[in-house]
Protein backbone atom coordinates (compact mmCIF):
# COMPACT_ATOMS: atom_id res chain seq x y z
CA UNK A 1 0.00 0.00 0.00
CA UNK A 2 3.20 2.15 0.69
CA UNK A 3 3.58 2.41 -3.44
CA UNK A 4 0.37 4.12 -3.99
CA UNK A 5 0.93 6.90 -1.18
CA UNK A 6 2.37 9.50 -3.71
CA UNK A 7 -0.56 8.77 -6.41
CA UNK A 8 -2.75 12.21 -7.23
CA UNK A 9 -5.98 11.46 -5.33
CA UNK A 10 -8.16 14.33 -7.18
CA UNK A 11 -10.78 14.05 -9.82
CA UNK A 12 -10.06 13.31 -13.25
CA UNK A 13 -9.28 16.47 -15.72
CA UNK A 14 -10.73 16.37 -18.74
CA UNK A 15 -9.60 18.60 -22.09
CA UNK A 16 -11.51 20.69 -23.34
CA UNK A 17 -13.62 21.00 -20.36
CA UNK A 18 -12.63 23.90 -18.19
CA UNK A 19 -14.12 24.74 -14.79
CA UNK A 20 -17.50 24.98 -14.90
CA UNK A 21 -18.47 27.46 -12.05
CA UNK A 22 -16.06 30.09 -14.29
CA UNK A 23 -19.05 31.67 -15.54
CA UNK A 24 -21.76 31.73 -18.56
CA UNK A 25 -21.00 32.74 -22.47
CA UNK A 26 -22.81 35.61 -23.04
CA UNK A 27 -25.71 35.44 -25.66
CA UNK A 28 -24.98 37.24 -29.07
CA UNK A 29 -27.45 39.69 -29.90
CA UNK A 30 -30.12 39.36 -32.14
CA UNK A 31 -28.99 41.70 -34.68
CA UNK A 32 -26.39 39.40 -35.72
CA UNK A 33 -28.45 36.70 -36.03
CA UNK A 34 -30.79 38.74 -38.40
CA UNK A 35 -28.65 39.74 -40.40
CA UNK A 36 -26.87 36.42 -41.07
CA UNK A 37 -30.49 35.10 -41.57
CA UNK A 38 -30.88 37.95 -44.36
CA UNK A 39 -27.96 36.86 -45.91
CA UNK A 40 -27.93 33.52 -46.31
CA UNK A 41 -31.71 33.99 -47.87
CA UNK A 42 -30.44 36.59 -50.20
CA UNK A 43 -27.65 33.97 -51.57
CA UNK A 44 -29.75 30.93 -51.81
CA UNK A 45 -32.30 33.54 -53.49
CA UNK A 46 -29.37 34.27 -55.71
CA UNK A 47 -28.17 30.32 -56.28
CA UNK A 48 -31.53 29.19 -57.24
CA UNK A 49 -32.25 31.95 -59.95
CA UNK A 50 -28.07 31.35 -61.36
CA UNK A 51 -29.50 27.37 -61.40
CA UNK A 52 -32.30 28.83 -63.75
CA UNK A 53 -30.69 30.53 -65.78
CA UNK A 54 -27.47 28.12 -66.56
CA UNK A 55 -29.62 25.15 -67.71
CA UNK A 56 -29.18 24.55 -71.26
CA UNK A 57 -30.57 21.63 -72.99
CA UNK A 58 -27.19 19.70 -74.77
CA UNK A 59 -29.27 17.17 -76.21
CA UNK A 60 -29.39 16.56 -79.98
CA UNK A 61 -32.97 16.58 -81.65
CA UNK A 62 -32.31 12.66 -81.84
CA UNK A 63 -31.49 12.25 -78.24
CA UNK A 64 -35.09 14.45 -77.35
CA UNK A 65 -37.24 12.82 -80.05
CA UNK A 66 -35.68 9.50 -78.65
CA UNK A 67 -36.66 10.48 -75.00
CA UNK A 68 -39.93 11.20 -76.51
CA UNK A 69 -40.70 7.84 -77.93
CA UNK A 70 -39.28 5.79 -75.16
CA UNK A 71 -41.96 8.08 -72.40
CA UNK A 72 -44.64 7.68 -75.06
CA UNK A 73 -44.01 3.42 -75.16
CA UNK A 74 -43.30 3.57 -71.24
CA UNK A 75 -47.31 4.96 -70.54
CA UNK A 76 -48.77 2.46 -73.25
CA UNK A 77 -46.99 -0.42 -71.71
CA UNK A 78 -48.42 0.92 -68.20
CA UNK A 79 -51.90 1.29 -69.53
CA UNK A 80 -51.93 -1.89 -71.14
CA UNK A 81 -50.81 -3.58 -67.72
CA UNK A 82 -53.62 -1.74 -65.59
CA UNK A 83 -55.87 -2.36 -67.98
CA UNK A 84 -56.11 -6.16 -67.66
CA UNK A 85 -57.02 -7.69 -64.17
CA UNK A 86 -55.43 -10.40 -62.46
CA UNK A 87 -57.83 -13.38 -63.41
CA UNK A 88 -57.43 -11.89 -67.08
CA UNK A 89 -54.09 -11.98 -67.20
CA UNK A 90 -53.94 -15.73 -65.16
CA UNK A 91 -56.43 -16.98 -68.43
CA UNK A 92 -53.67 -15.13 -70.82
CA UNK A 93 -50.69 -17.30 -69.04
CA UNK A 94 -53.17 -20.36 -69.39
CA UNK A 95 -53.89 -20.37 -72.77
CA UNK A 96 -49.93 -19.78 -73.44
CA UNK A 97 -48.87 -22.94 -71.85
CA UNK A 98 -51.32 -24.74 -73.63
CA UNK A 99 -50.31 -24.06 -76.74
CA UNK A 100 -46.69 -25.00 -75.59
CA UNK A 101 -45.61 -28.33 -77.48
CA UNK A 102 -44.68 -31.18 -74.97
CA UNK A 103 -41.07 -30.55 -75.34
CA UNK A 104 -41.43 -28.29 -72.45
CA UNK A 105 -43.26 -30.79 -70.19
CA UNK A 106 -41.55 -31.88 -66.87
CA UNK A 107 -39.78 -34.90 -67.53
CA UNK A 108 -40.27 -38.16 -65.64
CA UNK A 109 -38.22 -38.88 -62.49
CA UNK A 110 -39.60 -42.02 -61.31
CA UNK A 111 -38.06 -45.43 -62.64
CA UNK A 112 -40.35 -47.64 -60.84
CA UNK A 113 -43.84 -46.13 -62.27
Amino acid sequence: MAEYAASQRSALKLKGIGDLSAGKKKKKKDKESKHRLEQVVTSQNEEEVMAKKTYIDKRTPAQIAFDKTQEKRQMERILNKASKTHKHRVEDFNRHLDNLTEHYDIPKVSWTK
